[in-house]
């Protein structure tokens, strides 16, 4: 008898911001396959005796290939186990939702997506900031900061992108956040725009740093920490 899969959103780290949803999903599951910024303290709520599998990407470092990951969702739940794929943040941001989806799809199984908290909302509530504001910051932009090689992405809308008026989130972006600086200037947006460093969101080590976007690849450089990060640049960054 096939199994069922859902997709958990594990939010950015801290347990407490797991959904109800989450946590009762991760209660009845056979099987958890789960991200590496989903591990620790999350997986304590696991039902006892759940297969915990390991299926992480990390940049730079050794990671599951996704055709991989792909097949063992499928594989699981054709056993007939209740499988959770626990991603980090909100699945549906930068988390290679759609491929496994697909994977699936082809393979007739059927699945739920439970929502999360995604790293952007807990980094500006953790900077005691909101995303928006009226006039000054009337939308909020995602952007990933690397595409599959680990540069910039290519085809990017800079002219949007340097919009003074939008709160922009750059996902893992502290590799290319000198040429990301770089090209924001060269389509006009002010060197002297507020930037915020968010790295950790949400656990013990988390670490905000300010400062504008000219100083952004110093900032990043002298941080040197290799945890998760997002940076989010506009008018609300210097806000504490």
């Amino acid at each position: 008898m096939t199994g069922f899969v859902s997709f958990v959103s594990s939010g950015p780290g801290d347990p407490d911001l797991l959904t109800l949803a989450a946590l009762k999903r991760l209660q009845s599951a056979d099987v958890v396959l789960y991200d590496d910024l989903s591990s620790g303290p999350i997986l304590e709520h696991a039902r006892q005796g759940a297969d915990l599998i390991s299926v992480g990407k990390r940049a730079g470092k050794p990671s599951a290939k996704q055709d991989h990951v792909n097949r063992l969702i499928v594989e699981h739940a054709q056993n007939g186990s209740r499988v959770v794929r626990l991603k980090s943040g909100d699945a549906g941001v930068f988390g290679r939702l759609e491929e496994e989806i697909t994977a699936l799809r082809a393979a007739g199984i059927t699945f739920e997506i439970i929502p999360g908290v995604t790293a952007a909302s807990a980094a500006a509530a953790a900077a005691k900031i909101p995303l928006t504001r009226r006039l000054t910051a009337r939308r909020v932009q995602f952007l990933t900061g690397a595409d599959v090689t680990g540069a910039l992405p290519k085809g990017l809308n800079w002219a949007a992108l340097a919009d003074p008026d939008a709160t922009t989130v750059v996902y893992m972006g502290k590799r290319t956040s000198a040429a990301l600086a770089t090209q924001l200037q060269a389509h006009g947006m002010a060197a002297s725009t507020p930037v915020l460093l968010a790295q950790n969101v949400s656990k013990p080590d988390q670490s905000l740093t300010r400062g504008t976007l000219g100083t952004l690849a110093q900032i990043v450089a002298d941080e040197g920490n290799d945890g998760p990060a997002l940076i989010m640049i506009g008018p609300l960054a210097e806000s504490e």
